[in-house]
């Protein structure tokens, strides 16, 4: 099964000469893969992804063997994402054709969980970091039921993004990618056993989970799993208004989504909002946690997420490779911030004890500048009615990164 139709694999397939780089704008369109389209009756059973890929409308031009796949398109790199969170030394406009600087460090191990088989997870992300310079990654896979999972395009992509992606944020950490056997919640939850077990035996790190679902009554009886020593959880906000459930357990950092802007003519980087499509909000079920203190006057007795954002819009996508797919694609959703800020957390080298003692201390420094970038311009949520202000709001939380301190 492939995940795309022939005409949208031509237009990433084709391929030019390589000339010198010259900014191209790209109209296109938004390809929503059927991992990430929640039915009504998946809701408190299966869980769904949360990508999205950019499909420009004319065919991408100057397939180069280095650094950003296509020379010209100002689609977000390891190395001009690193510049823009100030992960590495800042270049003026952090512009993906020149900017060639990749995060460092990472120790110890992220988890991946998933559901289902990515057959060329580990020969994709081999390449991927070829391309964009970065270390060889010590990577495996590992079947959380003893055996391998069932094949889905989706999936697989999801799990190219995500290995990838904390890869880039996080070279030298181990990566372990952890298949589910479906994607119920009931599997996940022993994936997420599994994974949790592995990072405690490795010394500690984190877990990513790009997936989810909308909120449901019995959600907090599966809330348990995410409590292990030593081990910090991720879980993506979600890509339309409200909350969805990993993202509002209070046991877990919830990875909210941003949009990048750059000048169309440049590519220089220009300023960040919130992307209008990101999860975010109030959770109906889950009671607002003890690190939320400071902001109940806002959340109330509810936890309030997302904690922390990361870029995600699709039209200011990242490079991921999925040969399932076709190549090289652009991609978006919060799928992209959770194992992005996983690496990152990695990389901080802080590696507390649980996701409570990384989540008091990231509400700790709430608006500390040195710590984090607050987004303050914008809006998100149920009928756009929710802005960024000053702190913490429901559209990016605390903001984004802005090194690697205070995390």
């Amino acid at each position: 099964m492939k995940l795309f139709s022939a005409a949208a694999l031509t237009v990433l397939l084709i391929t030019a000469s390589f000339a010198p780089a010259q900014m191209r704008p790209a109209s296109g369109k938004i390809f929503t893969p059927d991992s990430s389209i929640e039915r009504h009756s998946d809701i408190g059973i299966r869980a769904h992804t949360n990508i999205h890929v950019f499909l420009p409308t004319k065919p991408l031009q100057n397939l180069r063997p280095f650094g950003a796949p296509y020379s010209g398109y100002s689609y977000e790199t390891p190395a001009s994402l690193g510049c823009v969170y100030s992960l590495v030394k800042v270049v003026a406009g952090c512009e993906p054709n020149t900017v060639t600087a990749n995060p460092t460090g990472g120790a110890k191990m992220i988890a991946i969980v998933d559901a289902y088989d990515a057959p060329n997870a580990a020969s994709d992300l081999a390449k991927f970091s070829t391309q964009f310079g970065l270390p060889a990654a010590n990577f495996q896979t590992v079947y959380a039921s003893g055996k391998k999972p069932q094949y889905d395009a989706g999936w697989e992509f999801e799990e190219s993004l995500d290995v990838q992606w904390s890869h880039a944020m996080a070279p030298e950490a181990q990566i372990v990618l952890v298949e589910a056997n479906s994607s119920s919640f009931t599997d996940l939850m022993v994936a997420e056993d599994v994974a949790s077990k592995l990072v405690n035996a490795a010394g500690g790190g984190e877990v990513s989970n790009s997936w989810g679902g909308s909120e449901f009554p019995g959600e907090k009886s599966y809330d348990s799993h995410f409590v292990k020593p030593g081990v910090v959880f991720f879980a993506s906000a979600g890509d339309g208004p409200g909350t969805i459930w990993p993202s509002t357990s209070p046991n877990v950092v919830a990875a909210g989504g941003t949009t990048v802007r750059r000048n169309p003519s440049t590519g220089a980087f220009l300023s960040e909002y919130p992307w209008d499509s990101a999860g975010g909000g109030v959770s109906w079920v889950e009671p607002r946690p003890s690190y939320q203190s400071k902001i109940a006057s806002m959340v109330g007795n509810f936890r309030g997420v997302p904690d922390l954002s990361f870029d995600s819009d699709p039209i200011t996508g990242v490079w991921v490779l999925d040969t399932g797919a076709g190549g090289w694609n652009i991609v978006g959703g919060t799928s992209v911030a959770s194992p992005s800020l996983a690496g990152v957390i990695n990389s901080a080298g802080s590696f507390h004890a649980s996701s409570n003692a990384e989540l008091a201390a990231i509400y700790a420094n709430l608006s500390v500048t040195a710590y984090f970038r607050d987004i303050t311009t914008g809006y998100c949520g149920p009928y756009a009615g929710y802005s960024g202000v000053v702190g913490w709001d429901v559209c990016t939380g605390a903001g984004v990164v802005n090194g690697k301190l205070g995390k």
